[in-house]
């Protein structure tokens, strides 16, 4: 998978039922790590809440990694319904953690499910998304006399300009799309007469 939607940022949406407060965090975890970093950092900003119920989910598609926990909830009732709706929604690597204040009346267990899983609902519908695109380091050494065509060609297939090194040649270090490697492997061949080429660097990242 090159391309799948991601939070763009981190979001938070309050909602109320019957006196409970439910406050959603919503944010961008791209590793089972991050995910609970995240929902450490949540529970550090609001340690006097009652209850921290979270659900995770990294990755997207058929690879995927999920977490869940009512956090003290009756057993089904919080967790569980988050998690449905993270499973319900086009994302990857996302993590939601819906802070409870209790408000004195009980909910009952059909209650805190539809609470629970409304809050996660509120949240995801709130959130922004962008796409997760696959990105492949690369670098290049040319000839000085191709210097000012080289950065030209990367601007022309999306590629950052990482590092320079000027010896006996010009050596351009590049991050780019996955999608556009092979197109600019081909330019530098044709701009270059073949002198020069494009070497991937470790493995691609996102």
């Amino acid at each position: 998978m090159r391309k799948y939607p991601i939070p763009a940022r981190t979001t938070r949406v309050e909602t109320v039922v019957v006196n409970s407060r439910f406050i959603a965090t919503t944010g961008r975890a791209d590793t089972v790590a991050e995910a609970k970093q995240f929902i450490q950092v949540v529970r550090d900003e609001m340690p006097d809440a009652t209850h921290h119920v979270y659900a995770f989910k990294v990755g997207y598609g058929g690879s995927v990694t999920e977490g869940m926990s009512d956090d003290g909830e009756p057993s089904g009732t919080a967790g569980p319904p988050v998690l449905a709706v993270l499973r319900g929604a086009d994302l990857g690597d996302v993590v939601i953690v819906v802070t409870r204040y209790f408000g004195g009346t009980k909910l009952g267990t059909g209650g805190l499910v539809r609470a629970y899983g409304g809050a996660a609902r509120e949240a995801i519908a709130a959130l922004p998304i962008e796409l997760k695109i696959e990105k492949q380091p690369v670098g290049i050494a040319v000839p000085y006399s191709f210097y000012e065509r080289l950065k030209l060609l990367l601007a022309g297939h999306q590629a950052l300009i990482t590092g320079e090194e000027f010896a006996a040649d010009v050596t351009v270090y590049a991050v780019l799309p996955v999608d556009q490697v092979a197109s600019l492997e081909a330019a530098i061949s044709n701009l270059t007469a073949g002198q020069a080429a494009l070497v991937r660097l470790d493995e691609p990242s996102a």
